[in-house]
């Protein structure tokens, strides 16, 4: 199911009431040109410009003298509308463009000038550094005559100089194909195997019959050898492909490689430590994506950052948002929190199944015979909270529990004890931009079923976990669950509306059994009350076969209490049926795995791999380690382990989808404030950020301009304008660190 849809923009709404238009004349145009007076001999005509800044011809150029003290790119800008586009056409886009004084940077833009504003191409050159003259292809994803080049400009402390010329857009150029570059054909996981774990790796050749392979350590030594196994045409990938199986070699080294067929791969430990540092990592995401207060330096080198929405000019904050038009007249403090994805939203359906994951991770460690819950104890995350004797893990979590509590309906209103669905901006913001430079107006959306059940399910979860940490906090999350669990069945088909995507994703779900039951399991196990005991045991769900290909999200969560009533201690009649049911899926992933060459449980029907395919890959694992969890048999362990390897560059692109981990890691996800991609003043990701990962439905312009065709794995792009394969979000994250944490826990 589409998570969400989060559009770069181009911004031309934001601009609309400061355009100037500058001095008309006319001008000539080639037939296949697309931009008109581009080389500004006589006139700026019809090129526009923000009215903060004066822009002249100067020497057959248009130059423009840039304000100081502006915020964003957008805040100062020239450009063109009216450009015509036509779907599939490719186009070279060129212009040469100075800076005085050098080294500012300038975000060029192809887009479309009126609603959704989506952006097609963009370029991010520091001018008088990277060169004066720039030249790109792109192939354009939709017709139409409204399109857009722009020149934002903005974003500086102090005034600068822009001069551009010989502006082009030329249609009919011969596109240049995208070619991601995949390295060596030998892939394996980029970080690390455990010594006594499973160890494969997957050889991309022409070749059909059974190849050598060698093991060699970071001196060259050959430490062990075999051959491989042919297994024909991945249908993932395309790729003719043999598998290589080197378990039996157990002895940690570090910068080890395997060579074959004439390719080495790329290093790999073998070794349990990185698991250790992906498990600190992967949960300490989480703190630098919090909002409503400031990212301490201290705490996160180079991730430091003021608060966001906390009523800060030119911020509207949270803590008094009132309702879209017509929902509600009251105004809630909805602070806190942490922001979904790479948008400043908030969304209680996601942040209900990424904290039910997170919390997840410390009740797994407080009674799996491999859990140790001092692992992401007290003083492990490097939190404000660290040294007050509670979990840092359960000081994360609270974070966004706090928030989710805040969204329900105050008594003495309509709908009261029912959780509004989601909170966000009025309107989508571009790229780049902090949390505490955020100008629009935050608006509360109307409450759903979905949402109320997400927060019944995950504060009674944390009533139980937080019990012996702080008793106030756990009676007051219990309360706040059994009032949603009795506003959902009093209002049980409050749904979110598919067209409730403006400023925010949708998050729509018109089929909340599956919540229904979820929230039922986490009130029993906390309360062991009979009426949650007797709606479990009569939900549909509660029997249904609810492991299906392509893993539990936050739109499937019946998993999550099945998972719980299987692991966490109950007296549930026919509990060892519910465990077994988790068993037999975790077979299903296990043949799934086995029957697949790059050894992923993840085999979507029709092969197309759905949005944040990558936690769906984690979150089967989950399934399989979860079946070890109950059995102690080893199969269902290694399957586990095996999964992490996709994830870590045993894939066809032949890359990590985590930050930081490997050679070569996903660097550029979609995101409003880790965009160094688009300022070099910004970071990347934090290390342990999980890639949503290929997407074969490739939803946003500059992936389908990109990946048109692309098969299975290939369906993915590591840029942060491809929001639909290459976004964040805190349910992706919450099933890394549920995985890194157990495999740490198997070394």
């Amino acid at each position: 199911m589409k998570r969400r849809r989060t559009a770069l923009l181009s911004l031309t709404a934001l601009l609309a009431t400061a355009l100037t238009a500058l001095p008309s004349a006319p001008a000539g145009a080639e037939e296949a040109e697309q931009v008109r007076n581009g080389t500004f001999d006589t006139t700026t005509d019809p090129w526009w410009a923000t009215s903060n800044v004066t822009a002249e011809l100067s020497d057959g150029r248009l130059c423009a003298d840039v304000p100081g003290g502006t915020t964003n790119r957008w805040d100062a800008a020239v450009g063109q509308n009216d450009i015509t586009l036509v779907k599939g056409e490719s186009y070279r886009f060129s212009f040469s463009a100075t800076g005085t004084p050098a080294g500012h940077v300038v975000r060029a833009i192809v887009g479309l000038s009126v609603s959704p504003y989506d952006t097609y191409h963009e370029v991010t050159p520091q001018l008088s550094v990277s060169g004066d003259t720039y030249s790109y292809t792109l192939t354009s994803p939709v017709d139409t005559t409204q399109g857009q080049v722009g020149f934002q400009l903005g974003g500086s402390a102090d005034p600068w100089r822009f001069c551009m010329d010989d502006v082009s857009l030329l249609g009919g150029v011969t596109p240049e194909p995208y070619e991601p570059d995949t390295g060596p054909r030998v892939r394996v996981n980029q970080v690390a195997y455990l010594p006594a774990g499973p160890k494969n790796a997957t050889l991309v050749t022409d070749a059909t019959a059974k190849l050598p392979w060698e093991l060699r350590t970071s001196g060259g030594k050959t430490v062990a050898r075999g051959t491989t196994v042919p297994r024909g045409v991945d249908a993932s990938s395309g790729q003719n492909v043999h598998s290589i199986d080197f378990g039996a070699y157990r002895k940690k080294g570090t910068g080890l490689t395997l060579v074959a067929d004439g390719e080495t791969s790329r290093p790999f430990d073998i070794d349990a430590s990185a698991y250790e540092r992906l498990r600190l990592d992967s949960a300490k995401y989480y703190y630098p994506q919090r909002s409503g207060i400031a990212i301490r330096e201290d705490l996160r080198p180079g991730y430091g950052r003021p608060a966001g929405h906390v009523g800060v000019a030119p911020n509207k904050g949270d803590t008094a948002v009132p309702c879209q038009p017509g929902v509600c007249d009251y105004t809630l403090d909805v602070s806190g929190g942490w922001y979904d994805a790479g948008d400043h939203g908030k969304y209680v359906v996601n942040g209900g199944i990424s904290t039910w994951e997170v919390l997840s991770t410390h009740e797994r460690a407080l009674h799996a015979r491999t859990g140790d819950p001092a692992k992401l104890g007290d003083g492990t995350l490097d939190i404000p909270e660290s040294g007050n004797k509670v979990p840092d893990i359960l000081d994360e979590a609270r974070w966004e529990l706090e928030f989710l509590l805040r969204m329900q309906v105050p008594d003495g209103k309509p709908l009261a004890g029912m959780a509004h669905h989601k909170m966000h901006d009025e309107q989508w913001t571009g790229l780049p931009l902090l949390p505490g430079d955020d100008p629009q107006k935050r608006e509360l959306h109307p409450p759903s079923t979905a949402a109320t059940l997400n927060l019944a399910a995950t504060a009674a979860q944390a009533a139980r976990l937080y019990r012996s940490h702080d008793k106030a906090f756990a009676d007051r999350a219990l309360a706040a669950a059994r009032k949603a669990w009795s506003a959902a069945l009093a209002h049980p088909d409050r749904y979110a509306s598919e067209s409730d995507g403006v400023g925010g994703g949708a998050y729509a779900d018109s089929d909340v059994t599956d919540d229904f039951y979820w929230a039922a399991a986490e009130l029993y196990l906390t309360t062991g009350e009979k009426r949650f005991q007797e709606y479990v045991l009569k939900s549909p769900v509660h029997t249904a076969d609810i492991f299906g290909p392509i893993g539990f999200d936050w739109a499937r969560t019946g998993a999550a209490g099945r998972l719980d009533l299987a692991t966490v201690p109950n007296k549930l009649p026919g509990r060892d049926k519910v465990r077994e049911s988790v068993v037999k899926a975790a077979d299903r992933y296990l043949a799934t795995l086995k029957a697949q060459p790059y050894g992923m449980p993840y085999a979507p029907e029709g092969n197309k791999y759905d949005w944040g395919s990558s936690h769906q890959v984690l979150n089967n694992a989950v399934v399989l380690a979860t079946a070890y969890d109950i059995t102690g048999a080893s199969k269902y362990r290694d399957g586990a382990l095996q999964s992490m390897d996709y994830i870590l560059g045993r894939n066809a692109l032949n890359i990590s989808y985590v930050t930081g981990y490997g050679e070569v890691s996903a660097q550029n996800q979609h995101s409003r404030w880790y965009a160094r991609q688009l300022d070099p003043n910004l970071p990347n990701p934090p290390k342990g950020t999980l890639a949503g990962g290929p997407n074969s439905s490739i939803q946003d312009p500059y992936a389908q301009s990109k990946l048109q065709g692309c098969v299975g794995q290939f369906c993915y792009i590591d840029d942060i304008q491809s929001w639909s394969t290459n976004e964040h979000t805190i349910n992706w994250n919450a099933a890394l660190t549920r995985m890194a944490a157990f495999v740490a826990d198997q070394g």
